[in-house]
């Protein structure tokens, strides 16, 4: 098994080295946003090369498990002192945001005439964290699988627009690190595409963004229960349902660890810049491999409907986002 994952990491290793030295050369794009423009560019040769049985099982481990792994890493970096005042700093963005995702799915997904189940996941995707919120609620939901696949191309699309238009849209507005990194954080979906975002205006953002990201993150096992309650009162379905403990991301076990670990002083001082580049490096693998797997058909095939939702719930989300933080003095 170890085996077959070589050559598709080994990809995604030589992509994210390309990719870092073009960030160095160009801090404004970044490692991370060139790793995902790379791999993308090299899906179509690697597919003609040689079958996708080849470089799948290690493209599979690097976006996901690298990337993980890139999170425990900044652990390290992030003492749980700091992660608990930034969460409590930031909680009535948090749950305003969240709030804003979830009432909009439930106003505009029946205005566009979308199927109720396309509703919840586009709509949970927006509000928590992108295709790992989305397959949490699918392993409770269990909807049809061309659902699954119309919500995933729509988060993903919108990442895509969200990774690019943030950082430009911080700088025009003026944003202060911690600021975008709070709206990063609450607004932009998947962990990636937040760390990609952010990583691209400024270290403070990004270090800000992951820890709002990641408390957000938690969110998952509420929504859960809640999406539990409403089946089971909707009646019987087929087959047993997983637990919901298998709904929660590990990695952000792994992740608060790693911050314990740092509080007690542990790690030197002199380490942040190592651990934050080592971070670094493995979320441009984790974005190269992602970028190698992208399915443009899949997106294609989700229609305008779907895109257009997400998009509209994607505005909706970062305009609270910000209109909290200047309520609350955030901004």
């Amino acid at each position: 098994m170890m085996r077959a994952t070589v050559p598709g990491l080994a990809v995604a290793t030589l992509l994210a080295v390309v990719a870092t030295a073009i960030g160095t050369a160009l801090p404004a794009l970044g490692g991370p946003v060139a790793a995902l423009a790379l791999g993308a560019l090299a899906g179509p040769l690697l597919k003609g090369a040689c079958s996708a049985a080849r470089w799948g099982p290690g493209l599979g481990v690097a976006a996901k498990h690298v990337l993980q792994a890139a999170l425990v890493v900044l652990g390290f970096g992030l003492p749980f002192t700091d992660v608990v005042r930034v969460a409590g700093a930031t909680l009535p963005v948090m749950l305003g945001t969240l709030l804003a995702a979830l009432g909009g799915a439930a106003v505009l997904g029946p205005a566009m005439r979308l199927h109720p189940e396309t509703t919840l996941l586009i709509g949970a995707g927006t509000a928590i964290c992108g295709a790992s919120a989305i397959a949490a609620v699918t392993s409770v939901l269990r909807p049809a699988q061309e659902r699954v696949a119309y919500a995933i191309a729509t988060i993903f699309a919108c990442n895509m627009v969200a990774v690019l238009a943030y950082p430009v849209l911080g700088r025009l507005l003026g944003l202060s690190g911690t600021a975008f990194g709070l709206w990063a954080g609450t607004a932009i979906n998947d962990t990636s595409s937040v760390v990609a975002a952010a990583g691209t205006f400024g270290t403070a953002a990004a270090a800000y963004a992951v820890v709002v990201k990641l408390s957000r993150s938690v969110m998952i096992v509420p929504l859960c229960v809640a999406v539990r309650v409403w089946r089971s009162a909707a009646g019987p379905t087929d087959g047993p349902r997983p637990g919901l403990l298998r709904a929660f991301p590990v990695f952000i076990l792994g992740f608060l660890a790693a911050s314990a670990v740092a509080a007690t002083g542990v790690v030197p001082d002199g380490q942040q810049a190592a651990i934050s580049a080592v971070s670094t490096f493995l979320i441009s693998m984790s974005l190269a491999a992602i970028g190698a797997t992208l399915d443009v058909g899949r997106i294609r095939a989700a229609g305008l409907r779907p895109l257009a939702f997400g998009g509209l719930l994607g505005l909706l989300v970062g305009a609270t986002s910000l209109g909290l933080q200047a309520l609350t003095g955030q901004l």
